[in-house]
């Protein structure tokens, strides 16, 4: 596969189905829990439902006839301020080490600072390594506790970066 014919674009209706496949493939694949995570959220079967309200957004990675990877924005749930959390970032297998997660990262932060978040928070899973090491280097510092209510109590990585 090559990189060259893949886009980033916002969800439609029809990709429910194909962004559920690739969130829920990556819990086993990765060894995640799937109790208290996205795995069991219900919005995972309804991503473009669940981002219409104003100030979310969520894009997916397709290769022109497939889903293969998505992330999204939406304020933080249970929290006041101008914070967002960044959600439901998962790729399949086979476009990893394109780079796309990174330029996935980079929309998603020019969006939540066009939405008006100043910070923008984040829960991983302490397995998800590679991850975890690129939100590092795109500027997430680590938290000792988590902010707002996610309802992910089995993910114990919390970060924010200031937008």
């Amino acid at each position: 596969m090559s990189a060259d014919h893949i886009n980033i674009r916002e969800i439609r209706p029809q990709d429910n189905a194909q962004i559920e496949k690739v969130i829920k493939d990556c819990f086993p694949e990765w060894g995640i829990p799937m109790v208290g995570t996205a795995y069991e959220d219900t919005e995972t079967s309804n991503m473009y439902e669940a981002y219409q309200n104003e100030g979310e957004v969520y894009f997916v990675v397709d290769d022109g006839n497939k889903v293969l990877g998505g992330a999204g924005i939406k304020k933080l749930n249970d929290f006041e301020g101008e914070v967002c959390e960044l959600q439901k970032m998962y790729f399949s297998p086979e476009i990893r080490g394109y780079g796309l997660a990174k330029k996935m990262i980079e929309k998603c932060m020019t969006a939540a600072k066009n939405l008006g978040y100043k910070t923008c928070y984040l829960e991983s899973a302490s397995q998800l390594k590679p991850a975890i090491k690129l939100y590092e280097t795109s500027g997430f510092e680590h938290r000792d506790t988590p902010l707002g209510n996610t309802g992910h109590y089995s993910c114990g990585i919390w970060m924010t970066k200031e937008l």
